[in-house]
């Protein structure tokens, strides 16, 4: 592992262990408040909260794994440990939002109960450090090309989305409850039916995005221009026959066929291939590089 691969590493195991241990701050939070308020809104978002710390566990998991280095079995790497926590993430996220509903459902044939206002304020807190979290760790995904940290930050942002809805929902219970506005006093349960369908939505984009990337995606012609022109550039290179740089997790391995002069020695040949990969696994992105020399034949215009 290198300088960068180390350093990156160790930034995203900050990020995976900084959205666990404010997961279940905020999870204890919002539910001991929930009770003693008698918001089931304000309980569901913090069934929501205990559920990223379910995914920020497996987030750090799956960091741990990507990093190991290339082996026999592998001799890509890991690299794909990450899109797979990120698919595994999406679907805790999925399966959560159905719980939420699914309460929401049952909770609408029970007797209504008005909230306190002190739920609002528990809400309020969330949205706050919910939002803070997001930024973060979304940046700090997009810095490092982490999808695993990048769906983690979405489950934050989910939460926001979810704790407006809540916030929405216990303030319309509270005025129904103050003025005698009986449908007001519904707002509390229709707001956790509007989370479930928020969250699972949300869910169902992350792990198509994310089941994408692992059936070896290839990255598009503009994303790989600078990578070309440093195959183009090594002396001896007359034309890249092919390329493609398959996304593999956080890093990028290449397959490249450059065209030579038929007419030097396989000896010859092979030192420019070892050139050409040499100046492409300089890049950070890049993890391993895979070069075929073939005899170079311009093409006569018909």
């Amino acid at each position: 592992m290198n300088d960068y691969q180390e350093h990156r590493y160790k930034m995203v195991r900050l990020g995976a262990m900084i959205g666990i241990f404010g997961n279940i701050i905020l999870a204890i939070i919002k539910f001991i408040i929930g009770i003693m308020a008698d918001s089931r809104a304000l309980v569901a978002d913090a069934a929501h909260s205990a559920s990223d710390v379910v995914g920020s566990v497996a987030v750090l998991v799956g960091i741990r794994a990507a990093k190991l280095p290339p082996d026999a079995d592998h001799p890509y790497g890991h690299g794909k440990a990450e899109t797979l926590t990120a698919i595994i993430v999406a679907v805790l996220l999925f399966v959560v939002g159905f719980e939420i509903g699914l309460n929401a459902v049952r909770d609408i044939a029970e007797p209504v109960v008005v909230p306190g206002t002190m739920a609002l304020y528990a809400v309020l807190f969330s949205i706050v450090v919910k939002e803070a979290m997001f930024r973060y760790k979304y940046k700090l995904g997009i810095k490092y090309k982490s999808e695993a940290i990048i769906t983690d930050a979405w489950h934050h942002r989910s939460d926001v989305f979810s704790s407006i809805a809540a916030l929405i929902g216990i303030g319309a219970s509270i005025a129904g409850g103050a003025y005698n506005i009986d449908f007001l006093t519904y707002g509390d349960l229709l707001a956790g039916l509007f989370v479930s369908l928020l969250i699972m939505r949300m869910a169902w984009k992350l792990g198509k995005d994310s089941i994408h990337n692992v059936l070896d995606h290839v990255l598009h012609a503009e994303d790989t221009v600078e990578m070309r022109k440093n195959a183009e550039q090594v002396e001896g290179v007359l034309h890249v026959d092919e390329f493609f740089a398959r996304e593999h997790g956080h890093y990028v391995i290449i397959d490249i066929k450059i065209g030579v002069d038929p007419y030097i020695s396989v000896e010859e040949g092979h030192a420019i291939g070892k050139q050409v990969k040499e100046s492409l696994i300089t890049m950070e992105e890049v993890q391993d590089v895979f070069v075929h020399v073939n005899p170079f034949e311009e093409k006569t215009p018909e």
